[in-house]
């Protein structure tokens, strides 16, 4: 069964929604909050992407812009955002959708995002389970493999009660639930 849902491309687009809401806040505020900075890397070949043709040749594929002292004029939508800036003492205005934003980074809290190309995800994605009795949700469990090293005790049964009855690490004693109910008296 594939991954129809595509939970992959639905977290991208959740933690995009992360640069979305810092974008709009800072745009609202027009000042960024204390030590805050950004680096927001950009595919400069996705769709949507404008910017002129001196700075595209410059940068044919990527581009880190740097959002701290020197821009200007920051609009955000649902979609995408626009700023100036200025490269190399020539001011430029971009407008860059959030589907173009491969990587966030904000140093002054250590705090960064990577994206994963949609091309990328594609070929990523969760392949079919072999057998068509498969479990719901086998596609993203984890392939059952012999133990490499006896696991302790304790680990082992927590494991066990986690991984459920078809995945018995070495050594792993299972216990009913029932064994641990109050018995009425």
């Amino acid at each position: 069964m594939a991954d129809l849902i595509r939970y992959d491309l639905l977290a991208q687009e959740a933690l995009r929604g992360i640069v979305r809401k810092v974008l709009a806040d800072v745009a609202g505020a027009r000042v960024l909050p204390g030590d805050h900075h950004f680096f927001i890397e950009i595919d400069t070949n996705a769709p949507g992407v404008k910017m002129s043709d001196r700075l595209r040749a410059a940068h044919p594929d990527k581009l880190t812009i740097v959002l701290q002292h020197q821009f200007w004029d920051l609009t955000v939508t649902d979609q995408g955002f626009e700023v100036g800036l200025s490269f190399g003492g020539t001011p430029e205005r971009l407008s860059v959708p959030f589907t173009a934003v491969n990587g966030f980074y904000d140093p002054s809290v250590q705090f960064g995002l990577k994206f994963v190309e949609e091309k990328a995800a594609e070929a990523a994605a969760v392949p079919e389970p072999k057998s068509a009795a498969a479990p719901r949700g086998a596609a993203s469990e984890p392939e059952e493999r012999p133990a490499k090293k006896s696991v302790p005790r304790k680990k082992a049964a927590a494991l066990a009660a986690v991984a459920g009855p078809e995945v018995k690490p070495a050594g792993a004693q299972i216990l009913s639930i029932d064994k641990f109910r109050k018995k009425k008296s």
